[in-house]
């Protein structure tokens, strides 16, 4: 009786152990799924330390508390195909999260797959942060509950950059050149559809397409557009397509401007040198040389870690959104977050930024800046250690680039 009576003492003293003790927290992992390797893998391999620099910092101060972010390198080298490869490597392991920008195409691939998945595996969904991939139809006839866009989209970045544009009364022809995929083809309509809109007097004297990733000269491509006449090239390339297109206009002198998306892309910056100041802008949602130097702390840590640049907002907008539809949500549950996160309205690097319910677009500023040398005024900050950097030129309020949306999205019940 006695020994009986000792097995219930202590069994009683485990049990209220047990409850005692806090439940054990989650690890969130987020795979990154994007170029590790091939000639978009500096731009790959700089965003995947950008994550995990942000997660650092989200764990620290708590985004999500309890828990805490991994973020882990999937090399899918720029391949849709590849991308839904790794997506099944990582669904194995274990991540309920993705996030993804390098390549609309990809982008595209991983939507079609995660959908089937989740309508497949109800209890085992996956949630797709995109930060950088930006054709309009992701989050137009091609829109998701599972999918959320934390870049500002190419429609919604020509809608500035054109605003911008239209105001100088010099640009009198426009030379139009991108790449050979969704995203390259999207710019194209754009750029001829907002010019027509707002500057019917610009002629587009030139509209080329080249393949994506594969182009090592693009000298007859600058050879084209100096013929042409252009004031005004306007692109949506990044990594190395950006890259040799610069350099190739340098080396022979071209003199139009370029208008760009990623002109502050790994690499871009030391091509351009100072050879292209006061020659290359881009619009995007974010410059270090902000108004108020927000993102500072940030950009200065990388630096002296990494020595290389910090320079994509929406990696720090992306894990943000994420803590926070952990905390309103109570869960690291994929369907009870994403739910959360729409709508969301919070304040980010970039400024006040809302998660638009109805097509899970982020409504953000864009920026439009000049390459420029620092003076250690408005400019503070080079890129790649060349002594030149982006001057702020304008900063537009989310109401001026915000576009309609034709999502007609299915949630879960």
């Amino acid at each position: 009786m006695k020994s009986n009576a000792r097995l219930l003492l202590l069994a009683a003293a485990t049990a209220i152990g047990l409850a005692a003790t806090p439940a054990r927290a989650d690890v969130v992992k987020v795979a990154f799924i994007d170029p590790l390797s091939g000639p978009f893998a500096p731009v790959g391999q700089n965003l995947l330390k950008s994550f995990q620099s942000v997660a650092d910092i989200a764990n620290r101060d708590k985004w999500a508390p309890g828990h805490t972010f991994e973020v882990v390198g999937f090399d899918n080298k720029a391949s849709p195909q590849e991308s839904l490869t790794v997506l099944k490597t990582a669904i194995d392991q274990g991540f309920r999260y993705i996030v993804q920008g390098n390549g609309s195409g990809a982008a595209g691939a991983l939507i079609d797959a995660i959908n089937k998945h989740n309508d497949r595996n109800p209890g085992k969904e996956i949630v797709f942060l995109n930060y950088a991939a930006v054709d309009p139809d992701l989050t137009n006839s091609k829109c998701s509950f599972w999918h959320f866009r934390l870049d500002a989209n190419s429609d919604m970045k020509m809608e500035a950059l054109t605003a911008f544009l239209a105001k100088d009364a010099s640009v009198k022809k426009v030379y139009i050149i991108g790449q050979n995929y969704a995203h390259g083809h999207q710019v194209t309509r754009a750029a001829k559809d907002y010019l027509k809109r707002k500057r019917p007097d610009v002629e587009i004297v030139g509209d080329d397409l080249h393949p994506i990733g594969s182009v090592k000269d693009f000298s007859p491509y600058v050879a084209k557009i100096a013929a042409s006449g252009a004031d005004v090239v306007i692109t949506g390339n990044w990594g190395s397509d950006l890259a040799l297109l610069v350099k190739a206009a340098r080396e022979a002198s071209l003199k139009a401007k370029f208008y760009t998306f990623y002109g502050y892309t790994t690499g871009v910056p030391t091509v351009m040198g100072a050879a292209a100041a006061d020659y290359v802008r881009y619009a995007g949602t974010w410059n270090v040389n902000n108004e108020t130097y927000s993102g500072k702390d940030l950009v200065e840590g990388f630096k002296k870690k990494f020595n290389d640049d910090f320079y994509a907002v929406t990696t720090y907008s992306a894990l943000q959104l994420l803590g926070i539809g952990i905390r309103q949500a109570k869960s690291t549950d994929p369907v009870k977050v994403a739910f959360a996160m729409e709508g969301q309205k919070f304040k980010t690097l970039n400024g006040e930024v809302e998660m638009r319910k109805a097509d899970h677009q982020l409504q953000q500023p864009i920026y439009i800046t000049t390459w420029v040398k620092t003076n250690g005024k408005d400019v503070k900050f080079d890129q790649e250690n060349t002594g030149y950097g982006w001057r702020t030129e304008q900063k537009i309020e989310p109401y001026v680039a915000a576009q309609p949306t034709s999502c007609n999205m299915k949630r879960p019940s």
